[in-house]
């Protein structure tokens, strides 16, 4: 782990302010007394982040402000829907990991009932391990493909391979609507 900044947070959020308000990472540098290789490798990368989204977002209310006004309220509506989508997969994700959670706690609890010097008179206890086991498999389910789309996802946004089954939409088409959707937020 590198040294401790000699800036505090805040004065980090007063820099990426106003890089972003467009004042030269030379005159920031000199003025909280950093070098400005030490800013450009805080915060260069994040502020072009938050420059190209913000690019996107102008971009995309252009884009539906130039619909007509019943095109634009169905985009809008269908960007409600994929935000509620969204919402209600991660929180079904996040319920059924915490089932999935819970039940092998009960599962490794039963486990304690096993005779280990005799397993099998512990049978009824090693059936409720299995049934228990094998409920939380099928609750971490949701979380766990959630999670893996949400990796290949990403993977073939960075690798810009069209990933098979959407048709005609491109990676970066995808990632557009992804990212104006999460514009909305």
């Amino acid at each position: 782990m590198g040294r401790k900044s000699k800036l505090t947070e805040k004065q980090w959020q007063e820099i990426e302010r106003r890089m972003l308000e467009g004042e030269a990472v030379r005159k920031l540098a000199k003025e909280f007394g950093v070098s400005e290789a030490t800013i450009r490798a805080r915060k260069s990368t994040q502020v072009e982040e938050i420059k190209s989204v913000a690019n996107q977002i102008v971009a995309t209310e252009r884009a539906v402000m130039a619909l007509p006004i019943s095109a634009q309220i169905t985009a809008h509506n269908l960007a409600s829907k994929l935000r509620a989508i969204s919402d209600n997969l991660a929180s079904a994700a996040q319920y059924g990991a915490q089932t999935a959670h819970r039940l092998s706690a009960l599962a490794n609890s039963e486990v304690d009932k096993v005779d280990d010097a005799q397993p099998l008179k512990s049978i009824e206890s090693l059936k409720g391990v299995a049934a228990l086991t094998k409920l939380a498999n099928d609750s971490a389910h949701v979380a766990l493909n959630l999670m893996a789309a949400n990796k290949e996802t990403i993977k073939e946004l960075n690798t810009g391979e069209q990933p098979v089954g959407y048709g005609s939409v491109s990676p970066a088409q995808l990632k557009e609507v992804v990212e104006s959707v999460q514009a909305k937020f």
